[in-house]
């Protein structure tokens, strides 16, 4: 394939991946958007099966299918829970290879290291650090997710100033290695990228760990465009800017979802403490409000609005497509029902609308924030299902806790509130929710998607 064809190629796939981001931006255009990635993706491919001259054609197969061996029955068993930590384990995976791709052509045999353009040296650097970071920061946040290890911030003693000392030696190795190129330099700045990477995920925990998610992501997408200049290949400057850039973009409306600044999302957890269990005034724990599902059923079956709040809860116990059916009946009795989605709902961005359009909920049946705590102040029956963090009054509080500050769906604001929960135990970010202990919530002990079959059933009855 000569030059131009090849150009050409290229910029057909960088225009498919535009149109892939602009049709991600609406459910109705999501599929469509998604297929013509796939089909940008595949003429990439393609086209550099076919550059002349290629080499080592055989071990090139052979690593495409192991790969894809792996990936796609990987990506069609995983569980919706489950795809949270998948996302941060594939996105640690394109950071780590792109970092690689770098160290290898700094290492090709042939090449002068010495008499390279400082451009390609600083681009290499630049691959090598980021790359790194975000390689051991997305295994680290997979562990998190997968509760490998805990959950909460993990402070380590003066862990603020290891961090900044690492991330100055970080800087520092990789300015070192555009005047003075070498392999020691190139694989002591590699390391230092993993361990910087380590204590950057560490502190971070709770109901901040979608944000992170979103921030390495980022860094994939600036160390893709990187190694594209390193290997003098456009498409990946193309598609790494994409995806560096709409990951910025997700960070900073994730960080302000949750009212604080970027660097107080990722360096808050050095001062912050886990809020206690919640007991009265003797130390006895506090009584609740239980309910029973015909109990549940009477409530939604004589409120004229009702609002379901999902959560990570709802993914686990796979209830949206109960939940689904309870809204449906509602409505056609003329109760007026919406989901209130909050941005950092279960443990990725968008999670609860993918989730939800799993189950044909129609999106325009999703508010966001601001729209769902206007429904909530009128709403007569509140339903909550598996979320904790995003509704608990206590992120109300200025200080104090992991979550102070952060924009809550209003639930406590509606007539009645039913929380359906397996136990008492906090959210993710370790706090107790007041919301549990309010005069107008009652709680419906068990698995989620039992719990509203059986309302659902008793519904049936009346």
């Amino acid at each position: 394939m000569s030059s131009a064809w090849r150009d050409t190629a290229y910029l057909i796939a960088g225009i498919c991946f535009i149109l892939t981001l602009k049709g991600l931006s609406a459910p109705r255009t999501a599929r469509m958007g998604t297929v013509i990635g796939a089909c940008g993706a595949t003429l990439a491919v393609i086209v550099a099966l076919t550059t002349p001259h290629l080499k080592h054609m055989g071990l090139i197969i052979g690593a495409i299918v192991v790969g894809a061996a792996i990936g796609l029955p990987t990506a069609r068993q995983v569980r919706m829970t489950a795809m949270p930590q998948l996302v941060a384990l594939f996105n640690g995976v394109g950071g780590g290879a792109a970092a690689l791709v770098a160290s290898v052509e700094f290492l090709r045999p042939g090449k002068d290291i010495s008499h390279a353009a400082t451009a390609n040296l600083a681009a290499t650097a630049f691959t090598i650090l980021v790359g790194g970071v975000s390689f051991s920061g997305s295994l680290i946040t997979f562990a998190k997710l997968q509760e490998l290890m805990t959950t909460r911030p993990v402070v380590l003693p003066a862990g603020r100033w290891l961090t900044i000392g690492v991330a100055a030696a970080s800087v520092l190795l990789g300015v070192f290695l555009v005047p003075w190129p070498s392999t020691v330099l190139m694989v002591l700045l590699a390391l230092v990228a993993l361990a910087f990477g380590v204590l950057f995920v560490l502190p971070v925990g709770g109901a901040d760990v979608p944000i992170v998610i979103s921030l390495l992501n980022a860094f994939t997408g600036l160390t893709v465009a990187a190694s594209g200049y390193v290997l003098n290949n456009t498409l990946l400057v193309i598609a790494g800017t994409l995806v560096g850039a709409s990951g910025t973009l997700l960070t900073r409306m994730m960080a302000a979802a949750m009212g604080r600044p970027l660097t107080g999302t990722l360096f808050g957890a050095f001062t912050a403490t886990a809020g206690g269990a919640a007991t009265s005034g003797d130390g006895a724990p506090r009584p609740v409000r239980t309910s029973s599902p015909e109990d549940v059923a009477i409530l939604l079956g004589y409120a004229r609005k009702v609002v379901i709040v999902p959560g990570y809860g709802l993914a686990v116990a796979q209830a949206q497509h109960t939940v689904r059916e309870v809204a449906d009946l509602l409505t056609s009795r003329g109760v007026q029902v919406s989901y209130g989605i909050h941005p950092v709902a279960g443990r990725m961005p968008g999670h609860m609308n993918v989730l939800l359009a799993e189950a044909n909920v129609p999106y325009e049946s999703l508010l966001e924030l601001d729209a769902a705590n206007s429904e909530l102040a009128s709403a007569d029956v509140a339903v909550v299902i598996g979320a904790n963090d995003v509704v608990n009054p206590a992120a109300r509080q200025p200080t104090g806790s992991p979550i102070s500050g952060m924009p809550i769906l209003d639930v406590d604001l509606a007539q009645q509130v039913v929380f359906c929960k397996r136990s008492l135990r906090p959210g993710f970010a370790g706090v107790e929710n007041e919301l549990l202990y309010a005069q107008n919530t009652s709680l419906l002990f068990g698995d989620a998607k039992e719990s509203m079959a059986k309302v659902l059933a008793a519904l049936k009855t009346q």
